[in-house]
């Protein structure tokens, strides 16, 4: 260890996530579980913070918007990017978690998916973070890194050069139940359920920790299942009117201060300005004008008639651009494709219902339902539907890796996912990797059987490796800091302590 009453902890501040990350730190630290902090920042307003707060003096901090514009002056470098690939893999499968750089969008609005980069230069921009990230924790020395779900170039790359290291990694992951808040080794899996799963698969059910508030929890839910995240559902919005309450009399000026502050701050803030995360506020005028023209067409004519009685697979549609898809299912994350796949791999007389996600009908083109509508079993249902009715009546869900998917579970119904997952440790949930295997896959999930058992088995364990912690309402509505401190200080004495264990069993490893 670095110091000497407790650990040096490496933050990765993602984006907003910056500030949530800070009070961890700060609880950690009054705890004396850590007390020395380093971070890697993805934005500047969030260095900037940083820097000027006087809770904790972080020895040192680095930007991600300041390497990535380095790349400008880089030479392409064959053989460094030779030497990388041996150890980590593809550049390719880092670019191409990043929605920024890879695809143009978060500055962009969806469906726009194209680079504003070159092949050459986003080679460069690998090279220019593998280098700065090395030298980072090579001088810094952290006993662990946390960090919340590596979803861009930087992120992923230190995620990655950390565990070649050898350094402990902590993630953050939502798993989808009633504001509970856990961590892992690694992303997109609940490292720490899963052990627990194995250790007590032998134990009697009634002895397990948790099993009576995991028996009810399910039972609950089958009888009233909500979504996981009040911050979430308030998000959901549906027809026309919602889409177009801008219009209004008590909006129209918050509306025209919004696009006013953006455009002053592009033209004063010239070291923002050349960021490549930076919205440029031409294009954002341009693409959610463009969004509300074809908003007042809709999709309306599009839906099909919901029949609950028919036999079915379900697979509702992910939000785009996001973690769920280019993160957890970095080769396999188009939805049209995944769902041609499921189409042509479903029984003679089985339909495959698709339900748009709500927060995405004022963002999905036309053409995109259009195509769906091509194939002959596909049915699109309209988004004011409740999934938890629809996953009742279905046979089957397949998903890429979102929440409908654990909802399916707690619902009992058999899963099949298209990406990483925490509950693809789930017995009742199948992962699909070879697109020949799909339809012998389907066929074996139709007739699984779901067994209370083994659902309350893993929320017991879920429930014992997590804490209630409404993370998503602390991140977006919570603004009374002391509050916020409050509400984090069970999640922050999780991270210390999994970090401890992880550096204890290094240690003992090296000894």
């Amino acid at each position: 260890m670095n110091s000497v009453n407790g650990m040096k902890a490496c933050l990765v501040m993602q984006r907003r996530f910056a500030y949530i990350g800070h009070e961890l730190a700060l609880l950690m630290k009054e705890s004396g579980a850590v007390d020395q902090f380093c971070g890697y920042v993805i934005l500047r307003d969030s260095y900037d913070y940083l820097r000027a707060q006087k809770d904790i003096e972080y020895t040192s901090l680095i930007l991600d918007e300041d390497i990535q514009k380095q790349y400008a002056g880089e030479t392409l470098d064959s053989d460094f990017l030779e030497a990388f690939e041996r150890d980590h893999g593809s550049v390719w499968s880092y670019i191409g978690v990043d929605r920024v750089l890879r695809y143009g969008q978060l500055v962009r609005e969806y469906p726009h998916n194209t680079s504003p980069y070159s092949n050459e230069e986003l080679l460069k921009m690998v090279q220019v973070y593998v280098r700065h990230i090395t030298l980072f924790l090579e001088r810094e020395k952290p006993d662990f890194i946390f960090t919340y779900s590596p979803g861009a170039l930087g992120m992923l790359l230190l995620y990655s050069i950390a565990k070649k290291k050898g350094i402990p990694v902590i993630n953050v992951v939502f798993p989808f139940t009633r504001n509970r808040i856990a961590v892992s080794e690694l992303y997109g899996r609940l490292t720490w359920v899963e052990a627990l799963l194995k250790e007590r698969e032998d134990t009697k059910i009634e002895d397990i920790p948790h099993y009576a508030e995991a028996k009810m929890y399910v039972e609950e839910f089958r009888e009233r299942p909500v979504i996981y995240s009040k911050v979430y559902a308030s998000l959901i919005k549906h027809g026309k009117r919602a889409q177009f309450s801008f219009l209004l009399p008590k909006n129209i000026h918050r509306s025209v201060t919004s696009v006013y502050g953006l455009i002053r701050k592009w033209i004063r803030d010239t070291e923002k300005r050349s960021d490549y995360t930076t919205v440029h506020p031409l294009f954002y005028i341009y693409d959610r004008t463009k969004r509300k023209l074809r908003n007042l067409v809709g999709a309306d004519d599009l839906y099909d008639v919901y029949e609950p009685e028919r036999t079915f697979v379900f697979y509702p549609l992910h939000y785009e651009p996001e973690l769920a898809i280019y993160l957890l299912s970095p080769y396999d994350h188009d939805q049209l494709a995944i769902i041609r796949r499921i189409a042509q791999s479903v029984p003679a007389e089985m339909l495959v219902y698709v339900k748009e996600h709500p927060q995405m009908t004022p963002y999905r083109p036309r053409a995109f339902y259009k195509e769906l509508k091509k194939i002959p079993n596909v049915r699109l249902l309209r988004p004011e539907i409740s999934g938890f009715d629809i996953i009742a009546a279905s046979s089957l869900v397949t998903v890429i890796s979102g929440a409908a998917g654990w909802e399916a579970t707690l619902l009992g119904k058999p899963v099949i996912t298209f990406g990483t997952t925490f509950y693809n440790a789930a017995p009742s949930t199948a992962r699909s990797i070879t697109p020949e295997q799909l339809p012998e896959l389907i066929k074996t999930q139709l007739g699984t059987e779901v067994r209370d058992d083994d659902v309350v088995r893993f929320l017991s364990a879920l429930f014992e490796d997590s804490v209630e912690c409404d993370l998503l309402h602390i991140w977006e509505r919570e603004r009374d800091r002391v509050q916020r401190h409050r509400e984090l200080k069970g999640f922050a004495e999780l991270i210390a302590r999994k970090a401890a264990l992880l550096v204890r069993e290094k240690s003992a490893a090296e000894h």
